[in-house]
């Protein structure tokens, strides 16, 4: 894939993101080689966007697999783009270029592409992801998110890191970081849960009016019987809706569900630790979804959210009561 071609966006920094990303999270129990393996067959059938954080705990597997490819000459670093993510226990302003480096480090890369907030809910510092006190309880904390974003700005004016965004930020976060004084650089993205039964098109149209590309993750929805996620909701890639479509254009419900999401205009994450799938997801750019079929997948909104993180719900910044 072509960093100049039309499978790309131009963010509002210059930079250009392919619009199609490999998404590299994993539960503990799946082996840190998965995640090497599949970043390999991702970049050999063409992915050049990888999309990966300090949260997945399997950088280094991702890094090692990267420089694999670049070794033996089937990309150049400048064909790839990379993204990591600051975890909330790193949201102190003090706190962000040391993750962004510890990122690096794992990688032994020079810079990311992009670095965004994962959360915008702040836990107390540490080596836990999810620290707790005695009881059990989150440990949260309440931090300043233009303090946050200003040390990523210094990231990017120091060469770590070419662009910065955000992940699961509503619009009232997300105008924090707008109307902060002295802005130097607008958020580039907003990464979100996005699907047909959650299509975010609120929250498109205010990050469409301010020139923020809004990506996609969970875009094939989820297991409700993996962690984090809410239980008891309805498979998508079941939903007779897609795979009625699926079935007319002789594809995948997958696919489908990724080409809606490519023609609304968003970037898009598939996340797969197998071949199959991976190579399957690539061909998302062969076919195109009708004016009807497009309808009919917007119909298929319900507001329903798969990850819902209600370990943060006390936060003030707990992004997921706001309407959009």
């Amino acid at each position: 894939m072509d960093l100049k071609g039309s499978r790309c966006v131009r963010l509002n920094d210059g930079h250009l993101m392919p619009v199609l990303g490999l998404g590299t999270y994993a539960q503990e129990d799946v082996p840190k080689s998965k995640a090497y393996e599949a970043t390999k067959v991702a970049i050999d059938v063409g992915y050049r966007h990888i999309d990966a954080a300090y949260f997945y705990q399997n950088e280094e597997e991702v890094g090692a697999a990267i420089r694999e490819k670049i070794a033996d000459g089937t990309v150049r670093r400048e064909d790839l783009f990379y993204t990591t993510k600051v975890w909330g226990t790193f949201l102190r302003p003090e706190l962000v270029r040391q993750s962004l480096e510890r990122s690096l480090k794992k990688l032994k890369l020079d810079y990311v592409d992009l670095i965004i907030i994962h959360i915008p809910v702040a836990m107390k510092p540490g080596e836990e992801l999810l620290p707790k006190d005695a009881s059990g309880k989150a440990m949260l904390e309440n931090v300043d998110l233009c303090e946050t974003w200003e040390a990523l700005e210094k990231c990017k004016d120091a060469g770590l890191t070419r662009s910065i965004g955000v992940s699961n930020f509503s619009h009232r976060q997300l105008e924090m970081i707008l109307r902060k004084p002295r802005l130097k650089y607008k958020p580039v993205c907003n990464q979100v849960e996005c699907h047909p039964y959650l299509n975010q098109h609120k929250l498109l149209d205010f990050c469409r009016s301010k020139d923020i590309v809004l990506v996609a993750y969970a875009a094939l929805g989820s297991d409700p019987e993996k962690e984090w996620v809410t239980k008891n909701y309805p498979l998508l890639l079941e939903d007779p809706v897609l795979r009625t479509i699926a079935n007319r254009h002789q594809c995948s419900p997958g696919q489908v569900a990724l080409r809606f999401q490519l023609q609304r205009g968003l970037a898009v994450l598939a996340k797969s630790f197998t071949e199959k799938h991976i190579r399957e997801n690539i061909k998302v750019f062969d076919f195109q979804l009708s004016s009807e079929d497009m309808e009919a997948l917007l119909g298929l909104n319900r507001n329903l959210r798969y990850f819902k993180d209600l370990e943060f719900v006390q936060h003030p910044n707990y992004p997921f009561f706001d309407d959009y």
